[in-house]
């Protein structure tokens, strides 16, 4: 009897199996709940959610600024090779997101708007809002700025700063944030259930989600062989690490508060952990493959239904270098990037009204795909940016020489 109360223990110990257990519980039961019941799951979620968002600038902050201090003189070539690297990926996967629509044109029917069955809102919200300037991209400036700094100067106070600074979100992050992982998705599962989403993807956009992941996980495993170099079974260990995290972000709808797990997923998969404390930070709100591929995909479907044939090369051409500029001012938070992308879609796709409704619905219905998308890209091109920053610096080539002394 003890020895099984000790696996028992064992088994709810296990974080990703105590999620399992109370979505299956939720799910078992939620006819039984009243409707502020489900809305009391919402409103813990959504608690969770706003804390970790105020956190982040802190978080995001030291994370990118330790690391970058990390590399001493070589701290500017590394943000330099960052960013090329990331302009490159996100305008990468527009095209990509354009020859997959093209070979889609003829295969998914006409495409309508939708709404959600009900209104599902929480039973409050914290009431504290957070001004502009306390953002993630704030705080990865600031970090970047003092990286730099401690990277170039003799100053053992600023130092010490950012290690205990580093290790104190580290812990908050990790040893507090999740534990609370059971709670924050079921949550928004509850708000999925509750408005009906998922009978909306299933029964109206089928079709058009079936192809959407079809070219989604053709990519994602494209990235994961980049970076595992073709060896199928270390390309399947870099996704395992990482499917805890894409699980969270299909739940939450929100990449930034999903952060920690693919940091930890992403360290992982590296011959240098501490290279994914820089790169997710950095690249979290920015580097959206995901949202890239899914939004071009619907744009060049929806402007061929409405317009009756595929933009040209160069309007294709001008939108995507001004769709992927544009990612450098969105934030990976459900609602954000669609917003500032409206404008860009009206002035080089001609986008009507109701092509703007049709597109604004079907971002509704399939950001938790996008978002999860987005998460696992980054932790797959986090291996691939090591790889490429191995070329630019001294680190790698310094180990295979005191290698071959050995």
């Amino acid at each position: 009897m003890g020895q099984v109360l000790y696996y028992f223990s064992l088994f709810f110990k296990h974080r990703s199996l105590q999620t399992v257990s109370l979505i299956l519980l939720y799910t078992l039961f939620a006819s039984y709940f009243s409707t502020q019941i489900h809305q009391g799951f919402y409103t813990v979620s959504l608690l969770i959610k706003d804390i970790l968002l105020w956190i982040m600038p802190l978080t995001v902050g030291f994370f990118v600024a330790y690391t970058v201090s990390s590399f001493k003189r070589q701290a500017p070539l590394f943000i330099l090779i960052l960013i090329l690297f990331e302009v490159s990926s996100n305008m990468g996967s527009v095209w990509y997101a354009y020859f997959s629509a093209k070979v889609a044109t003829g295969l998914i029917p006409t495409l309508e708007a939708s709404t959600l069955d009900a209104v599902f809102e929480p039973l409050w919200r914290l009431g504290i809002l957070r001004p502009s300037w306390w953002s993630a991209e704030k705080g990865a400036l600031a970090g970047l700025m003092l990286g730099c700094i401690a990277a170039f100067g003799q100053y053992p106070l600023l130092q010490t700063v950012l290690t205990r600074g580093k290790n104190g979100v580290e812990w908050l992050l990790t040893q507090v944030f999740s534990r609370l992982i059971p709670l924050f998705i079921l949550g928004f599962i509850a708000h999925m259930t509750q408005t009906k989403l998922l009978e909306h993807v299933l029964g109206h956009y089928a079709l058009l989600v079936g192809w959407l992941v079809v070219f989604l996980a053709a990519y994602l495993v494209f990235l994961f062989a980049l970076g595992a170099g073709g060896v199928l079974p270390k390309m399947m260990t870099h996704i395992r690490n990482l499917l805890p995290a894409g699980a969270i972000a299909l739940t939450s709808g929100c990449s930034l508060s999903t952060m920690p797990w693919t940091i930890q997923g992403a360290a992982k998969n590296l011959k240098n952990p501490k290279l994914a404390k820089a790169i997710i930070p950095a690249t979290t709100n920015i580097q959206q493959i995901g949202d890239c591929i899914a939004n071009s995909f619907l744009c060049f479907l929806i402007y061929v239904h409405f317009y009756g044939h595929a933009p040209d090369l160069m309007t294709w051409s001008l939108f995507s270098f001004v769709f992927v500029l544009a990612r450098f001012a969105t934030a990976a938070v459900l609602g954000g990037a669609i917003f500032i992308m409206l404008p860009i879609y009206e002035t080089y796709l001609g986008f009507t009204p109701e092509m703007i409704a049709i597109i604004l619905a079907l971002n509704v219905v399939l950001d938790p795909l996008i978002t999860s998308c987005n998460v696992m890209a980054n932790g797959a091109l986090c291996r691939v940016f090591e790889k490429v920053w191995s070329l630019y610096s001294q680190e790698e080539p310094k180990l295979t020489a005191a290698k071959s002394k050995a």
